[in-house]
């Protein structure tokens, strides 16, 4: 089984560090309490969207709730090696399949991308949930088949297929249908 990073112990300590109440978290990262305190507490899979909305709020980068060192030169992530995951949901609902986030690079200090292997799990719903955050994503498909809901038109890619848009405009990644898709990401989220 792969390792799992415990997202809300990150942001519980992060937040701590900082000398920060979760009230005051709320405030700065225009959530309410009782998301981050479900957050922090594991009650709730967290959604991307919330996640980049709370690092701002604590003034770290998106990767800082995977990073464990920091190494300034170039960062290598071997093939079958690959580094705990990171649980979210896809949307803004708290069921339980979702994404597995695997960080390429959170090692490296300093950076303004942020690369993810995705496996996004077998799609169980025909409703999706969409949301919005700054910044740009790249997606590659690398096995499977994704569909992205984008503002009002889904696009569907297939392995080899890509697609680069803009975050800030409503939007759903997921596997099409019934089989689980893997893919490569890579977000920029401007500081």
């Amino acid at each position: 089984m792969t390792n799992r990073i415990i997202v809300g112990e990150r942001v519980k300590a992060l937040r701590e560090q900082k000398k920060l109440s979760i009230d005051e978290l709320a405030e700065r990262s225009g959530l309410s309490a009782d998301v981050i305190n479900h957050i922090e507490t594991e009650k709730t899979l967290p959604a991307l969207a919330p996640l980049i909305k709370i690092s701002r709020g604590l003034g770290v980068r998106l990767g800082t709730f995977l990073d464990d060192c920091e190494e300034l030169g170039p960062v290598v992530s071997r093939a079958g090696k690959a580094s705990a995951a990171i649980n979210v949901v896809n949307g803004n609902t708290a069921k339980p399949e979702g994404m597995n986030y695997h960080a390429l690079a959170q090692q490296k200090a300093g950076r303004h991308l942020e690369p993810f292997y995705i496996e996004l799990e077998p799609d169980q719903q025909n409703n999706h949930d969409t949301s919005a955050h700054e910044g740009e994503e790249f997606i590659y498909v690398l096995d499977g088949e994704v569909e992205i809901d984008y503002g009002k038109t889904q696009y569907s890619l297939k392995k080899g297929d890509s697609i680069y848009f803009d975050s800030i405009v409503k939007h759903h990644v997921h596997a099409a249908g019934k089989q689980e898709a893997k893919v490569l990401a890579v977000i920029y989220t401007p500081e």
